[in-house]
């Protein structure tokens, strides 16, 4: 049984005037069409994907022979290597870590039986907390410890601190030769890292060996791509991977919007957004695996989403499409997401979501089958005999009851269990979604001007050369102001 999106409680008679009606529908329905069939455009044309970022849509269709050569390299460092340590921000933390918390076994690294011979995994290069690094390079042995970076600049600030860092804690111990337990996943023809790659190379050929990011393809929206070497490596089937991810884009090619999953998806939220002033989209998956999933998600809209101008398409006489920022027509929206858990948080923001302000709409992940259960045990007591599994339905079920009792609109994407393909699927269904209410709002859902302020901050402070002189003279006239009578 494949994945379902379950919508009863988003329209107006399940909560009233809250939800969505049948005249909204019709409303948003011409341009919803519209949207839908620029997205398929863009999709069919593999130039403009490439152009638009957008070749992410094709990632389940890689050749078997370079998953196979992935599959490759993954055993040999698995047969060598006690450990590997992965270096990336952004998609390239958030879409692993939410890979290993979904589809290995819970405390994967505590346990050799659960591992399988695979090594253990560790995440860094994703903040600059010199208490979290320090602890892993103190306790790891270098001699047993593979390390693969992932950024497609290497100039991004985090993973590059953390690659140095980790290079001499290396060298140290392995000597001249260390780069031959270095990996690096980074753009395929430019960018510091794919240089530093090449003139390692030259000297060794073992050494600073590399995988490629592929064009078109945004961090968020690359998992399918940049994860495929950590998938290998904890012993995941990439193929069932790509065969849900395949079965969802053939759902979502579906040109009836109201039977397409994804469509619908981000049209109900759009209009709930754009109507109704829901604002907040909470993300709260009821399996404690799928947590790390949550958190993708808020990356993936967050980005993709909150964006500060509309987009001005222009077709030349050839029919080429441009797509350029409309200073002009300001926009400063967006959904806010936020990651929750169930049944963790029915303890905290739930209380928000049933009586703070009616302004959010919860998103719960429901697992119809998880891969144990455990049956309390004794007699008289009013859990006795239950088990863990149907508990976890019961929470939720009274959980979206809480809801709907109050008038919050909420959604339920069903999950048979969680496994590679249904992962898959997830994942696809979540990309979809966002790139089709992206068209919805009429903006460019893949791109992220908005990171880049921190950075040029960053850049300046630290003297970087070649930083844009009016970024330089922005941060020149706009200095933050601490005046020290307003801190206590």
């Amino acid at each position: 049984m494949s994945l379902r999106f379950d919508f009863n409680n988003m329209f107006d008679f399940s909560v009233n005037e809250h939800g969505v009606s049948q005249q909204d529908i019709n409303e948003a329905m011409p341009e919803a069409q519209k949207a839908a069939a620029h997205l398929k455009k863009i999709l069919g044309n593999p130039v403009f994907r490439i152009k638009f970022n957008l070749e992410w849509a094709k990632l389940p269709e890689q050749k078997e022979e370079d998953i196979a050569a992935i599959a490759k390299i993954a055993r040999q460092i698995s047969l060598k290597y006690e450990n590997v340590l992965f270096l990336g921000i952004g998609g390239s933390y958030l879409g692993l870590k939410a890979a290993q918390d979904a589809l290995c076994a819970p405390y994967f690294n505590e346990f050799n039986a659960l591992r399988k011979k695979s090594p253990r995994v560790y995440f860094e290069g994703n903040n600059l907390d010199p208490d979290t690094l320090s602890v892993l390079l103190k306790n790891l042995n270098p001699k047993k410890t593979f390390v693969i970076v992932i950024s497609k600049s290497g100039e991004t600030t985090e993973t590059k601190a953390a690659l140095i860092l980790v290079e001499a804690w290396l060298k140290k111990t392995v000597g001249a030769k260390y780069g031959r337990q270095i990996l690096a996943i980074t753009d395929p023809e430019s960018g510091s890292l794919r240089k530093r790659v090449l003139a390692e190379q030259a000297r060794d050929p073992l050494s600073f060996r590399s995988l490629p990011l592929l064009k078109g393809v945004g961090g968020r929206f690359s998992e399918f791509n940049m994860g495929l070497m950590h998938l290998a490596l904890v012993g995941i089937d990439i193929r069932k991977l790509f065969l849900g991810a395949k079965e969802m884009f053939a759902r979502c090619s579906n040109e009836d919007i109201l039977k397409n999953p994804a469509y619908l998806y981000a049209l109900l939220h759009f209009i709930l957004y754009q109507k109704k002033d829901k604002s907040l989209a909470v993300l709260m998956p009821f399996s404690q695996t799928l947590k790390s999933t949550a958190d993708w998600y808020v990356q993936l809209l967050a980005e993709s989403l909150g964006k500060k101008y509309h987009r001005r398409m222009e077709v030349d006489r050839n029919g080429v499409e441009n797509w350029l920022t409309n200073k002009d027509d300001l926009f400063n929206r967006g959904r806010t997401p936020i990651s929750a858990a169930g049944t963790n948080d029915l303890h905290s923001i739930q209380q928000n979501n049933v009586e703070g302000e009616n302004n959010k709409v919860v998103t719960f992940m429901r697992v119809e089958k998880f891969k144990t259960d455990l049956k309390i045990p004794g007699k008289g007591d009013l859990l006795s005999g239950k088990g863990f599994c149907q508990l976890m339905q019961l929470a939720r079920e009274a959980t979206e009851w809480a809801l709907v009792s109050q008038k919050r609109p909420n959604c339920t994407i069903i999950i048979p269990e969680v496994s590679a393909y249904n992962w898959g699927a997830l994942l696809f269904f979540f990309e979809m979604a966002t790139a089709f209410e992206g068209e919805l709002y009429n903006i460019n859902a893949f791109d992220q001007p908005g990171v880049e302020g921190y950075k040029n901050y960053m850049y300046y402070k630290l003297g970087k050369p070649g930083i844009p002189q009016a970024v330089t003279e922005e941060i020149k006239n706009k200095p933050l102001i601490k005046d020290s009578k307003y801190i206590i």
